[in-house]
């Protein structure tokens, strides 16, 4: 870029008139300096009267620009720190550029839950209590390759921390899936589902709990499940997210018989991983979530013990038939059935709506999403709290009060809940809490 003055309201490129070096003892070069009119002569004429008495010097163009700028940083007012560092700076090169995606979050059992070791009658389970011992409680089950660091993000949900002062939340996990257990021994035999589902009562009476809501997902969806047919009295009721209520399948049967041999055997594969992101969030989950589909890979390749997941996968595989049907023996306790649109489990949830009584059911299709707790957490808050609601379990929450918490989450804030105590009522408020 050429440095010019003004000349007359002209723009006069210097470098027109000092080309290379020039000597002051030419008359022609002093003629060509003489006749710069205006502003320029003025600029230069300082410079003239230092250096003109030294014919030998030489003449260039940043020598002449140098003690102009320098005449003009003289008259300026005095700059600070910050402008001095500028005007020192030199010409940086851009060589290369390194692009940082951050994750939205990442797994982080940093819940205000607390890990409790609960002695079974097949070993012991760990269960990480979350809330008031108090309050009534709220089982968690998870899925397959999860474990309960999975629901940490959907309960600490703004909404749902709203909600849940008035609970305590009990999340259990399966025999080896929590996170850092060591592999189980050789000679272990898993519990079958409904062993895991009998697990239950271990965990009621090591804390003293009579009675339970459960919320379970895939598998534990499954569990809990069982668990209400047979405890009916122990369960007041059921939100179960991609339940199947039927045996497994043949082509399911392959599936998992060859990812469990290959956990066994050699460990996460990619066969494995892609199974596995299959069956939570279906096809194409980087598309609609990129950083949601490569934090969970990245987890089941770092975080999974492949040994435990295979003696869960295997259980699972075997599951028997609940046995359930809409004209007899069914679900007693009131069900929340929920699906995503794009999850691959949405055929069985439709085939285990249809075996409940449709009094006490209501079955759930959240669009746009495969794994709805991940890519819909507000929709399926918004869901369970009325379901809660018109139970009975908590008195309808007001829009503003809502709101107030959601403002004070922003914030970096928290305030006691002041909202109404937990009750327990026999009319339906459901009509009350629509407008919430």
């Amino acid at each position: 870029m050429q440095r010019g003055l003004l000349n007359g309201g002209s723009y006069m490129a210097l470098g027109q008139v000092y080309r290379g070096t020039t000597l002051p003892n030419k008359k022609s070069d002093i003629k060509k300096i003489l006749h710069i009119g205006g502003a320029a002569r003025k600029k230069l004429a300082p410079f003239f009267n230092e250096n003109m008495s030294d014919m030998t010097e030489v003449l260039t163009e940043n020598s002449i620009l140098e003690t102009i700028e320098k005449r003009e940083l003289e008259k300026m007012p005095s700059l600070n720190a910050e402008e001095t560092a500028l005007l020192s700076m030199d010409d940086i090169e851009l060589k290369n550029i390194q692009l940082q995606f951050p994750s939205s979050r990442r797994f982080s059992g940093d819940g205000g839950a607390v890990e409790v070791r609960v002695r079974t009658d097949r070993g012991d389970i760990m269960v990480a209590v979350q809330g008031d011992r108090s309050k009534p409680a709220i089982f968690t089950y998870h899925d397959l390759g999860l474990n309960y660091i999975c629901f940490q993000p959907f309960f600490n949900f703004v909404d749902m921390r709203a909600l849940l002062d008035n609970f305590c939340v009990y999340h259990i996990n399966a025999p080896g899936q929590e996170e850092g257990a060591p592999s189980l021994p050789e000679d272990y035999i898993y519990p079958t589902m409904d062993e895991l589902a009998n697990q239950l009562n271990y965990v009621m009476g090591h804390f003293g709990i009579k009675s339970f809501i459960g919320f379970g997902v895939g598998a534990g969806a499954n569990i809990l499940a069982r668990f209400a047919l047979v405890h009916p009295q122990k369960v007041d009721a059921l939100a179960l997210i991609n339940c199947t209520s039927n045996q497994a399948g043949w082509i399911e049967w392959a599936y998992q018989k060859m990812n469990s041999r290959s956990l066994r055997s050699r460990g996460m594969t990619q066969g494995v991983l892609d199974y596995l992101m299959w069956h939570h969030f279906g096809r194409y989950p980087e598309e609609r979530n990129h950083d949601l589909a490569q934090m969970y890979r990245a987890y089941f390749t770092r975080n999974v013990n492949p040994t435990n997941l295979s003696l869960l996968i295997d259980a699972y595989v075997r599951r028997t038939d609940l046995g359930i049907a809409r004209d007899s023996a069914t679900i007693r306790a009131p069900v929340l059935n929920i699906t995503g649109a794009l999850s691959p489990h949405a055929d069985d949830t439709v085939t285990f709506n249809g075996r409940l009584q449709p009094t006490n059911s209501t079955w759930m299709k959240i669009s746009d999403s495969g794994m709805v707790l991940e890519e819909q957490p507000g929709k399926i808050s918004e869901a369970f709290r009325l379901f809660l609601q018109g139970e009975g379990y908590v008195a309808p929450l007001s829009p503003t009060k809502i709101v107030a918490f959601r403002r004070l989450s922003d914030a970096g804030r928290r305030r006691p809940c002041r909202h109404s105590p937990v009750i327990r009522i026999t009319e339906n408020p459901i009509s009350e809490a629509v407008v919430c």
